[in-house]
């Protein structure tokens, strides 16, 4: 009779844990990172009819400056329109880039900060609760980190600190927690730790660097400001000083 009571709370719990995942992910960071995703796929979208726009203009122009000097005929002008049809959807279908979620490494930082979050973004439903947990946590402070990160050099010591985890280290944590087979998962190792504990002591790890990153980055810049603030004072701000 025990063991049927264990079995019941242990299924109300899970129960409980989805609903409260599901009604999570309809608002609060996850929701936020949703519209952020959505943004950049919009931004995807208009890049490529623009390059639509650009080719069957140009192919207009062309055909126009064609008829100018020869005769096309009807079957010029249909032959035209078939090329142009044919470029417009060879641009608008033609795949951006790898399927699986990527952060490259020449990336300017701010959209270097964006690619990661929506590496982030796309890669969490195939992670643990916990893991999500901590994701979410670090996508929730991609905005003031990229706005510090954008007016910082990308050769600067923190910003390559940042950089290398976001395009290296915790991609590459996330891809070898893929590669493992899901009946591993929860196995413990030599430490006592299953492989979903150590994911989400590597995220955890890789959270704490960031936000350190960050303090680090917002102390020059607080540094910096009073630093100018000290000297206007010193030159303007003496009672009866002239200007």
């Amino acid at each position: 009779m025990s063991r049927d009571v264990s079995t019941k709370v242990a299924r109300t719990l899970e129960i409980v844990e989805r609903v409260n995942r599901s009604l999570d992910e309809k608002g609060g960071s996850v929701a936020e990172a949703r519209r952020r995703e959505r943004q950049r796929m919009n931004r995807a979208l208009g890049r490529r009819l623009a390059s639509v726009g650009v080719a069957v203009g140009v192919i207009s122009l062309l055909t126009i400056v064609v008829g100018l000097i020869m005769p096309i005929g009807l079957f010029g002008f249909l032959a035209a329109v078939g090329v142009a049809i044919g470029v417009a959807a060879l641009l608008f279908f033609w795949p951006g880039g790898s399927a699986a979620p990527t952060v490259p490494q020449d990336l300017p930082n701010g959209e270097m900060v964006q690619r990661f979050d929506s590496f982030l973004y796309r890669t969490r439903g195939a992670l643990p609760a916990p893991a999500q947990t901590v994701v979410d946590d670090i996508s929730a402070h991609l905005g003031t980190l990229k706005a510090t990160l954008e007016r910082v050099d990308a050769l600067d010591p923190d910003a390559q600190d940042a950089r290398r985890l976001m395009s290296v280290h915790l991609p590459g944590l996330v891809e070898r927690y893929a590669n493992v087979p899901p009946a591993y998962r929860s196995e413990p190792d030599a430490e006592g730790l299953t492989v979903d504990q150590r994911l989400v002591e590597g995220l955890d790890a890789a959270r704490s660097a960031l936000n350190e990153v960050g303090d680090r980055l917002a102390k020059r810049d607080m540094d910096a400001f009073q630093t100018q603030g000290r000297f206007i004072k010193s030159k303007y701000g003496e009672p009866g000083s002239p200007a």
